[in-house]
C-alpha cells in the first residue's frame, strides 16, 4: 500500500514537471524562443546548399497551373531566378500552362517524351478545403510526377505546394516578410538533376558524342540528353 502511494506521487510529480502547461519554466521559455527563431530563419532562406551549377547548355521546361494563379506566378518567378543563377539562358527557359495540378503529370509526360528539354519543373499550389478533394489530388499528382521521373528518365521536379491555408502558401512563394520562395530551390534542383543525368549517360551513347542517345532512342525519345542540339519544341 505504501509502495503504491509513493509510486503514484512520483508519477504525478513527473507529469507536472513535463506538462505542456508549465510555460513559465525558464528552460521551456528558452526552448520555445529558440524554436521560433529557427523556424523564422528556415522560412527566410533555403535549407539546401546547391553550390556552383553551370546550366548554360541546358533547356528547362516549366509546367505551371492557372489555378491559384497569383501564388503560382510568384513561384514561377522564383524558378526563373533560380535557373538564371545557374547560368541557364533566358531563351532556354520554356513555360507552359495547364488548368490545374491534376493535369501536371500528363503534361510532364508529353514534354518528357518529346526529348526537347533536359529537366522539367511542375509548379502548382494545393490548399486544403472542407472536403477530401485536397487529399485525392495531392496524392495523385505526387505519384504521377514520380512515375514520369522513373518512366522517362527525365528529371521532373515536384514544385507543388501542399498547404493547409493561404498564409502557409505566401510564406513559401515569396521572399517578403521572412518567407522564402521555394521556386528558387526548384529551379536549381532541376539544373542539378539535369547535369547528373547527363553525367550518368555520358559515354554510353553512339560515337557522335551525343550522351545516352542510344538509350533514349530505345525508350522512344526523339532527342538526346544535355549537350545535344534541340529544336525549340512546338509544345511551348
Amino acid at each position: 500500500m505504501i509502495f503504491r502511494t509513493v509510486l503514484t506521487a512520483l508519477l504525478l510529480s513527473s507529469t507536472t514537471a513535463f506538462s505542456t502547461h508549465n510555460t513559465h519554466h525558464p528552460a521551456l521559455l528558452q526552448s520555445s524562443s529558440t524554436s521560433s527563431v529557427v523556424t523564422a530563419l528556415r522560412a527566410a532562406e533555403s535549407e539546401v546548399n546547391f553550390g556552383e551549377l553551370d546550366g548554360s547548355d541546358l533547356r528547362i521546361g516549366v509546367l505551371r497551373t492557372r489555378w491559384n494563379d497569383e501564388h503560382v506566378s510568384n513561384l514561377v518567378e522564383g524558378i526563373k531566378a533560380g535557373v538564371t543563377e545557374c547560368k541557364v539562358p533566358s531563351e532556354n527557359i520554356f513555360i507552359k500552362e495547364v488548368p490545374g495540378a491534376y493535369e501536371l503529370p500528363y503534361a510532364a509526360k508529353l514534354l518528357a517524351m518529346s526529348g526537347t528539354v533536359d529537366a522539367i519543373i511542375c509548379a502548382g499550389v494545393l490548399i486544403k478545403g472542407e472536403t477530401l478533394h485536397f487529399e485525392y489530388i495531392s496524392d495523385a499528382v505526387t505519384k504521377g510526377i514520380m512515375d514520369v521521373n522513373l518512366g522517362t528518365m527525365t528529371p521532373v521536379v515536384y514544385g507543388v505546394l501542399n498547404c493547409l491555408d493561404e498564409e502557409q502558401v505566401v510564406k513559401r512563394s515569396s521572399n517578403e516578410n521572412g518567407g522564402h520562395n521555394h521556386g528558387e530551390d526548384w529551379g536549381k534542383t532541376a539544373v542539378e538533376m539535369a547535369i547528373m543525368r547527363a553525367e550518368a549517360l555520358k559515354g554510353k551513347g553512339q560515337k557522335t558524342g551525343k550522351p545516352g542517345q542510344s538509350e533514349l532512342a530505345a525508350l522512344g525519345f526523339g532527342g538526346g540528353g544535355a549537350g545535344v542540339n534541340k529544336e525549340k519544341p512546338g509544345f511551348f
